[in-house]
């Protein structure tokens, strides 16, 4: 007898957690098909209005010239929604790691702010606006569905992950990404169904309502792996982790030095903006504002200045330090595909092949995440040889130290012995 009441014991407990985990899958996936869907449509509007200020802006270069009314708009704007203008991804990294609440209206604001700073040629991204924007609204989405602390952790990265696939079209990386950036060495894996699922609802539904994914041609790359070739990769991750660090210390520090400056934040983004356009009229060039997608084309084919990926940091450092929004993302991507391709050489390796390298492996470097630089490499490249990209990627993250373009971000685990740290970067 006692038997068979401890058989129905284990029955009724193996009923039970599988009804359990049934339901928190069930759950799981309305909730990501919500996120995926919102996202997905937030970000084909997202990509279609930004597409608009770049062609006015092409179109109408006089546009450049309000850069600093623009900037003057952005902090009354932001002074009127009670928020302060230099956190951006920051404060989601905080509120997936504390549950902090992100408020809806931070939606709305890097929206329309961003779509200004295009207008008007700040130099900056879009990925790191679409991450913002995909966690507000999940947070939001979240809060309504009356989460718990946990879950609403869940879905906010679920929501970055979204917003991040729906504008890019990389959704394994954005995947990833949400999980692996805000504490480096610990990844939330509950969060990998919502995450990814999510993440191909957004990206399709995008695709449906006009979006685009992002693809480059990488030539050169070599069929077999020899020594020599292995000690080139090694080197040029070397160099890339150089360059992350140098990315990371002047993004920090020019936007410190203008607040120093220009302790009034009108005063401080204005003359941020003023700064630009007078740049941009002594280069010559229109290259280095916006977000430099068709600079990016141009490096992946093996053309890019010696000083591209220099004067991109600086624009973008300047824009982003005192308060223009949109993203680091492809500016960092910027620089690194312009480095390699420029200096590839050096290395003996091909400059489309470089350039493609020092794109993921810089990317590493600056945001701590070797496996969603390699998921990149993979959805950007098409795979092939994907061993190579790991080599420099690898280099740049150990090499990188603990350096970061988030501030918030914290590494739980030392990079060079399995040791628990728990510091944020700097």
């Amino acid at each position: 007898m006692s038997h068979r009441k401890a058989l129905l014991r284990r029955i009724y407990g193996a009923y039970y957690r599988i009804r359990r985990n049934l339901g928190a899958f069930i759950r799981w996936c309305i909730f990501s098909i919500i996120i995926g869907l919102v996202a997905g449509a937030v970000g084909a509007a997202f990509h279609h209005a930004l597409g608009w200020a770049t062609e006015m802006r092409t179109e109408h270069g006089w546009t450049l010239y309000f850069l600093p009314l623009a900037g003057l708009f952005i902090a009354f704007w932001y002074s009127r929604m009670d928020m302060p203008l230099e956190r951006g991804t920051n404060f989601i990294l905080t509120s997936v790691r504390r549950d902090h609440p992100v408020r809806l209206r931070l939606a709305p604001s890097i929206f329309i702010t961003s779509v200004l700073t295009h207008l008007c040629g700040g130099s900056a991204g879009r990925e790191g606006a679409a991450i913002q924007l995909g966690g507000a609204i999940s947070g939001n989405i979240g809060h309504l569905m009356h989460l718990d602390d946990k879950d609403s952790r869940t879905i906010t990265m679920c929501g970055m992950a979204a917003g991040f696939a729906a504008l890019f079209g990389t959704p394994l990386a954005a995947s990833v990404f949400a999980m692996e950036v805000v504490s480096v060495g610990v990844m939330y894996y509950a969060a990998l169904l919502p995450c990814v699922l999510a993440s191909v609802i957004a990206q399709r539904f995008s695709l449906f309502l006009g979006g685009e994914a992002t693809a480059f041609s990488v030539s050169g790359i070599p069929q077999e792996a020899d020594a020599l070739l292995i000690a080139k990769l090694l080197l040029f991750g070397v160099a890339c982790a150089g360059l992350a660090v140098l990315v990371c210390i002047v993004f920090h520090n020019i936007g410190h030095l203008f607040k120093k400056w220009f302790p009034n934040r009108y005063v401080c983004i204005a003359a941020g903006g003023a700064v630009v356009v007078a740049l941009t009229l002594l280069l010559g060039t229109r290259d280095y504002n916006g977000a430099g997608t068709q600079v990016i084309e141009r490096a992946m084919a093996g053309e890019a200045s010696y000083a591209a990926f220099f004067i991109k940091l600086v624009m973008t450092a300047v824009t982003i330090g005192v308060g223009y929004k949109g993203g680091e993302i492809v500016p960092v991507l910027f620089i690194g595909s312009t480095f390699g391709a420029a200096y590839g050489g050096l290395f003996g390796l091909s400059a489309s092949f470089a350039a493609g390298l020092g794109m993921v492996s810089v990317f590493c470097g600056v945001t701590n995440s070797p496996l969603t630089s390699l998921l990149l490499a993979y959805e950007l490249f098409g795979g092939d040889s994907l061993a190579l990209f790991a080599l420099p990627v690898t280099v740049a993250y150990m090499l990188s130290g603990y350096y970061g373009l988030y501030s918030e971000q914290k590494i739980l685990y030392s990079k060079l012995k399995p040791r628990f740290i728990d510091r944020k970067t700097k």
